[in-house]
């Protein structure tokens, strides 16, 4: 390999794994704004971002996808779908935090690389290796186990992990780059956010300008702490393998978990640990073909 490709590969883990870590860490930037309601939080997190990716595709000059996607019909009712989808996503992910439900958050995102597998199946018509099948099978397996042993669903983790795998085959249907697909996705949600936030305000519920500085400035800040995350992805994916960036993915649900547990003192007893201890297996399983897929890449390569 060349040394300006392993200077590549370098950049790009880094970037990914920054970007990883950054989406770990959200809790800690949720939790203070625990008193706002989420659909409100939810709302600022839309007009900002937009605000936010407008002045970057300025400086960055990339505003020609984004015209052109507002000119074909079709990409723009697909980004319409996957903004809605991507907005319900991050409604539950930031209420399920706030509620003190980090752990099964992070849950959701352990089990998303094999929603995206199953979704593959399911829409794509993609055949399974047999480990995928057995991966798909544990999975399914921990979840009913901690369906069985909790006495209810977690629909925390499941509807995260349908929501963001749906994002995901949403988007490989009208493909756009990074910053200019989140701008798409913004700029057609921000319109119903800002008019929510101003409802907010109208009947004396609105949180922004009435609670403390720290917290108006999360507020404002939720634009900046979306879409850097994303960008620092963007960068390193072009850089990696996708078996790469599947193997560096578990970096995020690993800080949330550690995060809910260890900070933040939610429960995980004997009866939790086996059900993510049986997702835990079927991502092994699922990472190590990728693994073996990787390497078997980089034999081939030339020194």
């Amino acid at each position: 390999m060349s040394s300006s490709s392993s200077a590549g590969d370098s950049r790009g883990v880094l970037y990914t794994v920054g970007a990883f870590i950054c989406w770990g860490l959200f809790p800690l930037y949720w939790k203070p704004l625990h008193e706002v309601p989420a659909s409100q939080i939810l709302c600022h997190r839309i007009v900002w971002s937009a605000l936010f990716v407008a002045l970057v595709l300025t400086a960055l000059r990339q505003w020609g996808d984004v015209r052109a996607a507002f000119r074909q019909p079709r990409q723009l009712g697909v980004f319409a779908l996957s903004s809605t989808v991507l907005s319900l996503n991050w409604l539950i992910y930031i209420w399920a935090v706030n509620a003190g439900h980090v752990v099964e958050g992070s849950l959701g995102y352990f089990i998303n690389p094999l929603v995206n597998v199953l979704l593959g199946r399911l829409v794509l018509s993609e055949r399974l290796s047999r480990p995928q099948k057995l991966a798909v099978g544990l999975a399914a397996a921990g979840v009913a186990w901690l369906t069985f042993s909790a006495g209810s669903l977690p629909w925390i983790a499941l509807s995260l992990a349908a929501t963001f795998g749906l994002y995901g085959l949403l988007r490989k249907m009208a493909p756009l780059p990074s910053l200019p697909g989140l701008a798409l996705e913004t700029f057609l949600m921000s319109p119903l956010a800002l008019a929510a936030l101003l409802w907010f305000e109208w009947t004396g519920q609105g949180a922004f300008g009435h609670v403390d500085a720290l917290r108006n400035g999360l507020l404002i800040g939720a634009g900046v702490v979306t879409a850097v995350p994303l960008l620092m992805f963007a960068a390193g994916a072009r850089r990696l393998k996708l078996a790469t960036v599947g193997l560096i993915q578990y970096i995020g649900p690993s800080i949330q978990l550690a995060l809910g547990v260890m900070l933040y003192g939610e429960p995980f007893g004997p009866d939790r640990a086996l059900g993510f201890a049986l997702i835990w297996g079927a991502l092994a399983l699922y990472s190590a073909v990728g693994a073996r897929e990787l390497w078997r890449g980089r034999r081939r390569q030339p020194a």
